[in-house]
């Protein structure tokens, strides 16, 4: 499940996300929390109980103080590398986590290394003399590789062919529905269904298809059960209209071609 703008304005109680300072979103089944690149001012962020696999839309939160990821899917302790520059982070719950692994002393001392700010883990206070041994005992964390499906978004092609790349078409006309609606505008790494070099290849073919649609569809991709029947009704009023001048012009059509016979 996506973590939306709706949902985390209804859950803090605010009208921004500028405003948002404190979230609780224990047991959401959330797997997507891309949304926290727009909420810079986030404090106390609670996110245990979930699915999430990374956490590199955090990295971006310089405000939060404490974060809870208790029970998540969170598959290695690189993960980690995203919390360096929160520098104001103190309390972290990262137990039942894939990354934990077996032992659990050289999974504290690993933490510590890479978070030597932190003054609770796990629920457990941080001590001085723990931090002077992670940096012998913890392993170096690195961070993780960049997923393949954005490295090869741009990789083969020109300036040229980049330039007049429809995928260029088709953010541009995504970001200014977005930016009409509100809403923050993609990077190209949000368009994969154009940006893999089997796309690139049939590109002559996604030429022929409307850059407006195109942008329609993504844009669906955003959008909750309420926002789609409210589409969906959108969509409805607008094919009737279709109809009723399809089928005025049939019947003008047939009126002028009755008087033509009697002529």
């Amino acid at each position: 499940m996506k973590l939306t703008r709706k949902l985390v304005l209804a859950k803090a109680k605010a009208s921004d996300l500028d405003s948002v300072k404190k979230l609780n979103c224990w047991g959401c089944n959330l797997t997507d929390i891309c949304i926290f690149s727009q909420i810079p001012n986030i404090e106390v962020l609670t996110l245990s109980v979930n699915s999430i696999c990374s956490l590199s839309p955090l990295a971006g939160c310089l405000s939060l103080c404490e974060l809870y990821l208790r029970r998540n899917m969170i598959p290695s302790l690189s993960e980690l590398s995203h919390l360096r520059p929160l520098t104001r982070l103190k309390v972290l719950w990262l137990a039942e986590n894939p990354c934990c692994g077996s032992d659990s002393n050289q999974y504290r001392m690993t933490v510590l290394r890479c978070l030597p700010r932190l003054q609770k883990l796990d629920n457990q206070v941080v001590t001085e003399e723990e931090v002077t041994l992670a940096l012998v005992e913890g392993e170096e964390v690195t961070t993780p590789p960049t997923p393949v499906q954005t490295q090869v978004s741009s990789n083969g092609l020109t300036d040229a062919e980049t330039e007049n790349d429809p995928l260029n078409y088709n953010m541009e006309e995504t970001n200014k529905i977005r930016e009409q609606l509100g809403m923050k505008p993609l990077s190209r790494d949000k368009f994969p269904s154009l940006s893999s070099p089997s796309a690139r290849e049939t590109k002559t073919v996604v030429k022929k298809v409307s850059h407006t649609l195109e942008a329609v569809l993504l844009l669906l991709r955003d959008l909750d059960e309420e926002e789609l029947h409210v589409v969906h009704t959108a969509a409805q009023n607008r094919l009737q209209t279709y109809t009723l001048h399809s089928e005025t012009l049939t019947d003008s059509l047939q009126t002028q071609k009755t008087a033509d016979v009697q002529l």
